[in-house]
């Protein structure tokens, strides 16, 4: 569980902060759309998620879990299901080549200042890979102990997993990091954790955001070069969004589906939802079931 929230905070973190153009509120905004139409015989759903937070502000909405048991199939972005899947999610946050290797004295220097704000030191994070330095950013940015956050995906993943739901993944742990390392190597890390401060005012915004389901709020709100420039935006949002909208139709052809990715994922010119939409089906947004 504890590496499953690790990952969560590296998709969090990698996932929400983009450029956007809003677009209308009041009819393109919910946490939960209907995909149905070019040939579906039954419709499918795409649930945005806020995949980790503290206890007192986790809340599922009702209309999330009935579109869940309304579906064959629960497709999140990665299967944690999968034994092999799990094996590279424990080993992703470790690696052979130690930090203090990859910079210069003066480097290791200032990381080391840097970490101490993160109740750590270098020496204990030096056999780290530059991921779970990232995830040090979320866990100070959450307002709550470990042992208080919850994770938006492992809660529905039970529901799925009680009620005998197949499961399956968008990609593999393999691809996120691929994504996740080429939108962020260690040197710009380190420059994301100089930022705790303002990634703790955000993460207040994006809550807020999320429990009034203004999805267009946590795609829009954070349109900061410090935190995700164009092409960093590209590697994280659009390369991914274009390979799941080639997968989803295939999928949903089969079975009914439920799809959980990450709300930033819904919206934008290169978003699921517009995606989707080019591609012939009708994807409205759920206001209750």
């Amino acid at each position: 569980m504890k590496n499953l929230i690790k990952l969560g905070f590296a998709a969090l973190l990698s996932a929400t902060f983009m450029t956007a153009n809003a677009q209308n509120r009041n009819t393109e905004n919910s946490t939960v759309w209907e995909v149905s139409g070019n040939g579906l015989t039954k419709p499918s759903y795409i649930a945005g998620t806020f995949h980790v937070m503290c206890r007192q502000d986790f809340e599922i909405k009702p209309k999330v879990m009935k579109a869940l048991e309304k579906s064959d199939q629960f497709v999140m972005e990665i299967n944690y299901t999968d034994p092999a899947e799990m094996t590279a999610i424990q080993k992703m946050y470790q690696t052979d080549k130690k930090l203090s290797d990859q910079l210069t004295p003066e480097e290791a220097k200032e990381l080391n200042k840097i970490l101490a704000d993160y109740g750590t030191d270098l020496k204990k994070m030096d056999n780290s890979s530059s991921q779970g330095l990232y995830a040090l950013i979320s866990m100070k940015a959450l307002p709550c102990p470990q042992t208080e956050i919850k994770s938006y995906e492992i809660e529905l993943l039970q529901n799925a997993l009680k009620n005998k739901k197949k499961v399956y993944g968008l990609e593999k742990v393999e691809d996120q990091m691929n994504s996740i390392n080429k939108a962020y190597n260690l040197k710009a890390v380190i420059g994301q954790l100089k930022m705790g401060k303002e990634y703790e005012t955000l993460f207040k915004e994006m809550i807020t955001a999320f429990k009034k389901e203004d999805v267009q709020s946590i795609y829009t709100s954070f349109r900061n070069d410090k935190i995700m420039n164009a092409e960093q935006e590209k590697a994280m949002l659009t390369d991914r969004n274009k390979n799941w909208a080639e997968k989803m139709p295939e999928i949903m052809k089969k079975e009914s589906a439920f799809f959980a990715v990450g709300s930033a994922h819904l919206m934008g010119e290169n978003g699921i939802i517009k995606l989707l939409r080019s591609k012939g089906y009708t994807l409205k947004p759920v206001s209750s079931l």
